[in-house]
């Protein structure tokens, strides 16, 4: 077994014991505490999930890093990607949803090595959505291969899309300009309420295409490579190449398609991760 392989197996199990916390608790009562804004929230879930994954982790692999959601946003530090295994966890996407007892929030965590994503990792406990992905390996949904639609024109794609937590009137200004340009272009519109949610419909061909500004490393890292291995695209919004660091993420079933998503879309960027 090579060392990605007994990672893989590690994290498996480990998601798995977090899921089981976030079906448990969606539907009970929360303790919720407030980030940085009034729609930036955080749960005792989240927290009692990261350190699940990140203690577990530990455990086994004791030099391996972590970028997380929660440990982050209480460093307020730049975050620091390195050539070690890095995980980076977003333990509850779409806590929002998870508040408000709705179904789609999800676990997220990729492993990056060298700067490259290794292994990704999608889990909705709620409605059992158990995505994953290995490089090069293809991308899996409840263990069944998954591919993208192929879609490659925009007047027939469904779009994903977000307001997202931040309310800074600049980005929200955009974001409405964008949803009104693309509108009448498109076959329709969804938002999930969770990044990486909404990234892997694409991977599994739900969807087609889908943009979002203002997002952090940890919402992106997994999904991206389950749509990649799914035979999608991820790149950035103004259509050059994905960074993973610059909170900016827009995927499609082709590169044909996201280049002409690109060529519409009014930019914004927020600051760097």
């Amino acid at each position: 077994m090579s060392e990605l392989d007994q990672y893989y197996e590690v994290v498996l199990e480990l998601v798995k014991r977090g899921g089981k916390l976030i079906r448990e608790n969606i539907t009970r009562q929360k303790t919720i505490s407030v980030k940085s804004c009034d729609v930036d929230l955080v749960t005792e879930t989240d927290q009692m999930v990261e350190k699940l994954l990140m203690d577990g982790i530990s455990a086994k692999f004791p030099d391996h890093k972590f970028i997380g959601e929660e440990t982050s946003s209480e460093s307020n530090k730049r975050v620091e990607l390195t050539d070690a295994p890095t995980w980076i966890i977003d333990p509850v996407d779409g806590t929002m949803n998870f508040v408000h007892s709705m179904p789609h929030t999800c676990i997220s965590i990729g492993c990056y090595v060298n700067k490259v994503c290794e292994i990704g990792i999608v889990y909705n406990p709620v409605i059992e959505q158990f995505f994953t992905a290995r490089r090069g390996l293809g991308a899996y949904l409840n263990g069944a291969p998954i591919r993208v639609s192929g879609e490659t024109k925009l007047n027939k794609s469904l779009m994903m899309m977000e307001t997202g937590t931040s309310r800074d009137p600049e980005k929200m200004k955009v974001v409405m300009d964008n949803i009104q340009t693309l509108t009448p272009l498109i076959h329709g519109s969804r938002a999930l309420g969770s990044c990486a949610l909404n990234m892997c419909m694409v991977a599994m061909g739900a969807a087609d295409v889908m943009w979002e500004f203002g997002i952090h490393i940890w919402d992106v890292a997994a999904a991206d490579l389950i749509v990649r291995e799914a035979g999608g695209v991820c790149i950035d919004p103004a259509g050059n190449d994905f960074d993973p660091l610059s909170r900016r993420v827009l995927v499609a079933s082709s590169m044909e398609l996201a280049q002409q998503l690109a060529k519409h879309l009014t930019q914004y960027y927020p600051d760097r991760d």
